[in-house]
């Protein structure tokens, strides 16, 4: 025999509220794991990008270092190091190449997942350890110019 369907079934207002009430803990409760979770993920794409661009600068130091590029494509006083970091990207000639290719180091500046923006401070070879602004004759180092302290306790600056 089946149960005729009667007007009081369904949930009650009191029943849905407690329900309610228990998402809205859970999904507190997720939010902050979620901000870390972000945070992580931008802090290792910070290290990636600046891992990228010294990767280019040593790349390009080594070429000089080397002799393959032409005494005209260096600056006096760089040290063997680039001038900034749009060189890095438009690349630089190799001496004793007929073919006139030139060897790029970068696609693009990364842009700076905490700033969101592809400016970084800059270090020149010239410039001493603990400077805070770059003194222009070539680019040694690079890091971010966001304020602020990792996950780890480090200075994004840093």
């Amino acid at each position: 025999m089946r149960r005729a369907r009667t007007a009081h079934a369904g949930f009650t207002f009191v029943e849905l509220l407690v329900v309610t009430a228990i998402l809205l803990i859970l999904a507190s409760a997720v939010q902050p794991l979620a901000r870390v979770t972000i945070q992580r993920q931008k802090e290792s794409e910070l290290r990636r990008d600046l891992r990228e661009l010294r990767e280019a600068i040593d790349g390009y130091y080594d070429l000089v270092a080397t002799g393959q590029v032409p005494a005209t494509e260096l600056k006096p006083g760089n040290e063997g190091y680039p001038p900034d970091l749009e060189t890095l990207v438009e690349g630089i000639s190799i001496a004793n190449d007929a073919s006139g290719r030139k060897v790029k180091f970068l696609r693009r500046i990364p842009i700076d997942p905490m700033t969101g923006q592809a400016e970084w401070a800059l270090r020149s070879y010239q410039d001493k350890p603990d400077a805070t602004r770059w003194g222009g004759q070539n680019v040694y180092d690079v890091r971010s110019l966001a304020t602020g302290t990792a996950l780890d306790g480090t200075k994004y600056s840093d």
